[in-house]
């Protein structure tokens, strides 16, 4: 009996990871597209952008990038902090904190509500600079939760250890579901946030305010069960 209700909680967290990983693509699409170029949840391509700006390529901006890589550094290490003293596993602390990120994007929303097309580069820096720190929040929580695979931020390593574990190479596929699903949300999610742009900003981080917050329900009350 209990080695179901772990395998049913097991299944839970690697969904609503999942759905985080869809929410992530969302608000980088947000953040590249109508934040002037500026990853919010995959730190990789804030580095490659800052880089190529650093030797002088054209148009490319520093600023935002900065600004990300050193705010969502500054989420992940609270949420390490916070996180630190408990198990490994949702916790109340873990609802708490995702509350927190889908807080922070639910205002982030209704701040971009005020704006439109014109928005002024320093409301886009105080976006990108909260938006980022949610991001790492959510990421240094998801980690927490040792989903095999599902990180929620990026999926480099999901894409190279689905190809290295290939049945097709003499692997065992282990994790291949999740890995593909992980790899094809983050693309849906980006899609989704690219579309919902052309709407208003402010829908694509709605949208992720609205996963996250139902993310945080879903896991609290499973676990006080």
């Amino acid at each position: 009996m209990l080695r179901a209700l772990t395998a049913d909680r097991d299944r839970l967290h690697l969904g609503l990871m999942l759905a985080l990983t869809f929410s992530t693509g969302t608000a980088d699409a947000v953040g590249y597209l109508g934040l002037d170029r500026v990853f919010t949840g995959n730190m990789t391509g804030n580095v490659v952008i800052l880089g190529m700006a650093l030797a002088g390529a054209d148009d490319l901006p520093v600023t935002g990038p900065l600004l990300a890589f050193g705010t969502f550094m500054a989420g992940a290490a609270l949420g390490g902090v916070v996180l630190r003293p408990v198990r490994v596993g949702w916790t109340p602390r873990t609802t708490s904190l995702f509350v927190v990120v889908g807080a922070v994007m639910a205002a982030l929303a209704v701040l971009l509500v005020a704006f439109d097309d014109d928005m002024p580069h320093a409301v886009q820096l105080v976006v990108t600079v909260l938006l980022a720190f949610a991001m790492g929040l959510q990421a240094a929580t998801a980690r927490h939760l040792a989903v095999k695979d599902v990180t929620t931020v990026v999926v480099t390593s999901t894409i190279t250890s689905l190809a290295a574990d290939a049945r097709l190479g003499g692997g065992t596929g282990a994790h291949a579901p999740r890995r593909i699903l992980a790899i094809g949300l983050i693309g849906a999610g980006a899609c989704v946030g690219a579309l919902l742009l052309q709407a208003h900003v402010a829908w694509g981080v709605a949208v992720s305010a609205a996963i996250t917050l139902a993310v945080a329900a879903l896991g609290h009350t499973t676990e006080a069960e």
